[in-house]
């Protein structure tokens, strides 16, 4: 029986509260240079039926040879899922007939996945952590594209993905929020990305989510499912969900039933549309495929494999909080991409680790952010960011220069340090010079400074005076000090 959804995650109806209950099934390219069952190439692009071969075609006599490298990363995905890896799986033939599908049948694995049962911790939200299970892993090809847009009366086909090895991750109907799902897809991309198993580019179709969805009062059983395809954005899986939810309450609501239907989103018009009813397993005639004996391999193989797998993101999570003392919150931040987590820790080594979590946060992925780019294409470099660090705690240089600073070596470049000698950007520890301006503010509000002494609150805006007569440049600690002795404060 499927857990129950915190009263906060249930969706009002015009006759009560609703639970949505969400399972997936996420298609994920496998990172190879050639594909599951033939040495044609599986990289994304070229030019139209450009990357297929005799076997990808489904010429006759042509046999299917499995790929190992697509085992491996099958394997080792596994292994990320903290998943039972089943030394013996067998590929079945699904058959279906459809004009990018040359064969007839797709090769796929069906009783006997190479990858059991497993489970996902997701961050749903600082304060919230769930436990997704996860049903199975198997390997499938993927079918060609029929492209519709390029005449008025033919549909082309593209095989060029036809036959490219694909890993099917089904989860168990654990989510109960669009929330949730969108926070899972997300922790399932970053695993995978870690592991090296998917790039996961959703926008390259390397990525996909067939989204079920069903509703039921709470305590209920569970409803019945309609299962939305090939979603492809984390943004569109949210809406498609709230979208399906509140179509099946209506339904529910008027009176009527739920059909097992298969459905597509529409992001245009913000709905779901009916694609087929929904197929029953009997439907495409599953049986082992003839021309492949099972798979198999033993434990020390899936060892060796296990061996080599890098720090995964929950691990290297809770290492930053130990090590470097960061809130958890920060450290998911950092560790959602690998090349984000190897820029803070360079960035950190052997300097204040939460002041700089708080400038790679902050300052560096909010520039990114609005850029458009990721920490593999940042002008300012972790060497370069970790001087601006050294020079903040060495009160070289104020909070605020410092972001003046940054400005400067991401539009410029330059070593931090030169800027800060060849600018005058340093800060005035110059007790007498920060005396100086202290006094001239004094002087010149007498009336706030009388105030001050009887709303001590005041003080902030003497700072700010002061800073503004150094531009910026007197160190704020300095100042405070210097202003609460001639105010009496």
């Amino acid at each position: 029986m499927a857990t129950e959804a915190a009263p906060t995650k249930l969706i009002k109806g015009a006759t009560g509260d609703w639970e949505v209950v969400i399972g997936m099934e996420i298609h994920a390219q496998v990172t190879s240079n050639a594909k599951l069952f033939s040495g044609a190439s599986a990289e994304y692009g070229g030019a139209p039926n450009d990357h297929v071969s005799l076997v990808d075609a489904a010429m006759p006599g042509m046999l299917p040879v499995i790929n190992e490298a697509c085992v491996k990363q099958a394997i080792r995905t596994g292994l990320g899922l903290e998943a039972k890896i089943n030394l013996r799986s067998v590929f079945d033939r699904k058959n279906y007939f459809y004009p990018d599908l040359p064969q007839g049948y797709q090769i796929s694995q069906y009783k006997h996945p190479i990858v059991g049962e497993g489970a996902v911790i997701v961050d749903v939200s600082p304060n919230e952590r769930i436990t997704v299970g996860i049903e199975r892993l198997h390997l499938e090809q993927d079918a060609g594209k029929s492209l519709h847009d390029l005449s008025a009366t033919e549909s082309h086909v593209d095989l060029n993905r036809s036959g490219v090895a694909l890993m099917e991750i089904v989860s168990k109907p654990d989510m109960r929020s669009a929330e949730e799902a969108r926070a899972y897809v997300s922790k399932l991309r970053t695993i995978l990305r870690y592991i090296g198993s998917c790039d996961g580019n959703m926008d390259q179709g390397s990525l996909r989510a067939d989204v079920n969805v069903s509703v039921r009062r709470p305590g209920a059983p569970l409803g019945t499912r309609c299962e939305i395809k090939n979603v492809n954005s984390i943004r569109f899986i949210g809406q498609a969900i709230e979208v399906e939810a509140r179509r099946q309450i209506g339904i529910l609501e008027d009176g009527g039933t739920i059909d097992q239907e298969t459905r597509l989103f529409d992001p245009g018009k913000g709905e779901t549309r009916s694609m087929r009813s929904k197929e029953e397993a009997h439907d495409y005639r599953y049986f082992p495929d003839p021309d492949l004996l099972p798979l198999e391999f033993d434990q020390a193989y899936v060892d060796a494999l296990k061996a080599h797998l890098p720090e995964l993101p929950d691990a290297k999570r809770a290492r930053f909080i130990a090590q470097y003392g960061l809130p958890p919150y920060d450290a998911g931040v950092l560790v959602m991409e690998r090349a984000a987590a190897d820029y803070f820790e360079e960035t950190a080594k052997g300097r204040d680790a939460k002041l700089a979590a708080n400038w790679v946060i902050n300052e560096l992925f909010g520039r990114l952010n609005k850029e458009g780019l990721d920490v593999t294409r940042s002008p300012v470099s972790s060497q370069a960011l970790g001087a601006i660090v050294d020079l903040i705690s060495q009160n070289v240089i104020s909070g605020k220069i410092a972001k003046d600073l940054f400005e400067i070596v991401w539009s410029e470049g330059g070593d931090p340090k030169e800027i800060v000698e060849t600018r005058g950007m340093k800060q005035v520890t110059d007790t007498g010079a920060i005396e100086a301006a202290v006094d001239a503010v004094i002087a010149a509000n007498p009336d706030k400074a009388e105030q001050a002494k009887a709303k001590p609150t005041m003080l902030g805006w003497f700072v700010g005076q002061v800073m503004k007569q150094t531009g910026g440049k007197a160190n704020p600690q300095a100042v405070n000090e210097l202003l609460k002795r001639r105010l009496g404060v």
